[in-house]
């Protein structure tokens, strides 16, 4: 497991009530480990500096999104708070961070922790402290915010291979919902914990199922099963290689087999619409194919990629194209 690439907090701050975006999130990861290796931002003599290089680096990103991310960050990141219970029964609120400066010409941002984020995130070499530590390269490519949340908080459990009950308040809470958001189950399922579940069963080194927890007909809680991914194993067949090119339609049997329609013919008018109610989150997961000079706004960027939308051979290049049409819309 590299050092390099490894994010630690104690078990108290991993399950802290939060509602950081996914930017955020992404900046508290990589200051995790980069204080973790360096020392720095501990302490207000030593600011943790991160620019947009690393950002971009380490979540596959261009530079101009990463820079952006940050600007936004510098914003609200300074106001965020956290809650969490600490060893004596009590509530605590604190924040991630007690100080941040943007350096506008250097394209990066210096911060420190709060007190209680050091704690968290250091001496937990001895055994006072439970910990839950993951390889951020398995979360770099979450696109939602509450997969990267999820996947927090049931790698704690990754060896015991299921979780206590998530009790539904708390649960909301530690996933960085509001009172007011997905109140409805469905749309909470929907949105939030369906989307989250399925992204980690795709993208990362954990398969998770849940199950719910009822008191007469109301959820109450859910339950967690986690298992670590096998490694696939070598299978000898005698079948047609799936990979060979069939000479009629010029694709493999598994790309036959597994190729969604729109790939093969190029997205709809309709199909295009549904994505842009996503515009923005469809733009920052593709901004690969923007140029670092490109100042134009999501609206001009989508309706600029129309044409390559309706073209099979250039939409299959695009991110998470599936994901948004199979997503269903909040009632």
């Amino acid at each position: 497991m590299s050092k390099s690439d490894l994010v630690v907090k104690s078990n108290r701050l991993n399950m802290a009530i939060q509602n950081l975006t996914l930017p955020e999130l992404r900046i508290v990861q990589l200051a995790i480990v980069d204080a973790r290796e360096t020392g720095k931002g501990l302490n207000t003599d030593t600011p943790l500096r991160i620019d947009a290089l690393r950002y971009a680096e380490a979540f596959d990103t261009t530079r101009q999104n990463a820079y952006l991310r940050m600007k936004e960050a510098e914003d609200t990141l300074f106001n965020r708070r956290f809650s969490f219970v600490d060893s004596e029964g009590k509530l605590v609120k604190s924040r991630w961070i007690q100080r941040v400066r943007y350096l506008d010409d250097e394209g990066a941002i210096e911060i420190v922790f709060t007190t209680d984020v050091v704690k968290g995130i250091t001496r937990l070499d001895g055994a006072e402290e439970f910990f839950t530590q993951y390889l951020l390269s398995q979360t770099a490519n979450l696109h939602s915010v509450y997969s990267v949340r999820l996947y927090e908080l049931l790698i704690q459990w990754k060896t015991a291979g299921k979780t206590p009950v998530f009790e539904l308040s708390l649960f909301r809470g530690q996933m960085g919902l509001d009172d007011d958001e997905y109140k409805d189950m469905s749309n909470f399922k929907k949105r939030v914990l369906d989307l989250a579940v399925n992204e980690i069963n795709e993208k990362t080194d954990l398969t998770v199922s849940y199950t719910q927890e009822k008191r007469g007909r109301t959820i109450t809680g859910f339950k967690f099963t986690v298992r670590t991914k096998d490694k696939p194993k070598d299978v000898i067949t005698h079948q047609r290689d799936p990979h060979t090119i069939d000479a009629f339609t010029g694709q493999t049997d598994t790309e036959s087999k597994n190729t969604p329609s729109w790939q093969l013919k190029g997205l709809s008018d309709a199909q295009i619409k549904k994505i842009g109610v996503y515009k923005q989150e469809f733009i920052d997961a593709n901004t690969s194919k923007i140029s670092p000079n490109d100042r134009r706004g999501y609206d001009e960027i989508f309706e600029s990629w129309q044409p390559m939308l309706k073209d099979p051979n250039q939409v299959k290049n695009f991110k998470i194209v599936q994901d948004l049409l199979e997503r269903k819309r909040q009632n």
